[in-house]
Parts: structure tokens; sequence; C-alpha cells
């Protein structure tokens, strides 16, 4: 078995206390206590189960402080999506999807027959129409109605031939029984 080199000076063990006190930043801190823990000795499984990092994401911290002790530990991601309409557009989006149904506005290349209500394929083609933007996913479409406004609702499947009074007749005859 390997002997472990990394061990941390009196200085860097109570920084990196500090710093973990300090921080407000979840991933940060959860960086700086399990590099402290390692420094200090502890067995990686032990720093896994208090931690919840991975033995990879800890010597990959432990390179990242070496390197450079005041900023490697740093969580330097953006955060977010990569949001393909700017605000001004997703605001101009939610006004026509307001102002308009899929068949005023798209004709007879709205998805449904009716064009009453807005889909997910409708939004799609308005957003490459207007927009000359294509999301990859379906749920992308998905959100981007919900961040207009709009609610998923499931259609209510009505079979067309089903008579009213045949049905009425029907759970006439349930309770009966």
């Amino acid at each position: 078995m390997a002997k472990r080199t990394f061990t941390l000076t009196e200085a860097e063990r109570k920084e990196l206390l500090r710093a973990y006190r300090t921080c407000k930043n979840v991933a940060t801190r959860t960086r700086y206590q399990a590099v402290r823990l390692y420094g200090e000795g502890y067995p990686v499984n032990e720093i896994e189960q208090i931690t919840g990092c991975s033995r990879t994401s800890l010597m990959e911290w432990c390179r990242a402080y070496r390197a450079d002790p005041s900023q490697g530990l740093v969580d330097k991601r953006a955060g977010g999506n990569r949001a393909k309409l700017s605000k001004l557009q997703i605001e101009e989006l939610q006004q026509t999807l307001h102002q308009y149904t899929p068949k005023e506005r798209l004709g007879p290349k709205a998805s449904k027959a009716d064009g009453q209500f807005w889909s997910v394929e409708d939004l799609a083609l308005i957003v490459r129409e207007k927009h000359g933007v294509e999301y990859h996913s379906r749920t992308s479409y998905s959100c981007l109605l919900r961040l207009c406004g709009f609610s998923y609702q499931k259609t209510e499947k009505v079979f067309k031939s089903r008579s009213q009074t045949q049905v009425a007749d029907f759970e006439e005859q349930l309770e009966k029984n």
C-alpha cells in the first residue's frame, strides 16, 4: 500500500479550517473540509462518508490545493443553464404565446387540428422561426412553456363515437346492481 505523502502544516490546517467556517458556498466548504481531513491523516473511506465525495474527487481537490492553496478549492462553476434565448426574447415569446393561439400564429403548420392550445411542437416551431434557435431536448421546450406562464395539461381521452345516452344508461344500470 502506498504511503500518503500529502500532509498539512499547522498553518495550512488552521487556514483550511478558517476558510471552511467562513465560506458560504456549500461545494467549496465540502472541498475545504475534505482536503483538511485528508491532510490530517483521516482514512479515505471516513472522508467519503463525512463529506459525501468520491476518492477521485478528493485526490483532484488535493492536487488543486497543492497547485494553488488560496484559490485551488474555490468552486468555479458558473451555474445556470446555457440559455439560448435572452430575457428579452423570452418576454417577447411570452407575449406572443398569450396573445395568439397556435392556429392564429402558425396557421396550417399548427400541430393540432383545432390549434387552440400551445404544445411543445408548436413552441419548437415558433422558436425556430422567430429566433433561429433549436433545443435538443423536449424538456427544454416544456421548461420554456412553464417560464412563459403555461402549465402542462393532460388531454382527456374521449371516444367520439361514444353516445352520452348509452353512458347514462350504463351508469344507471350500475347503480341498480
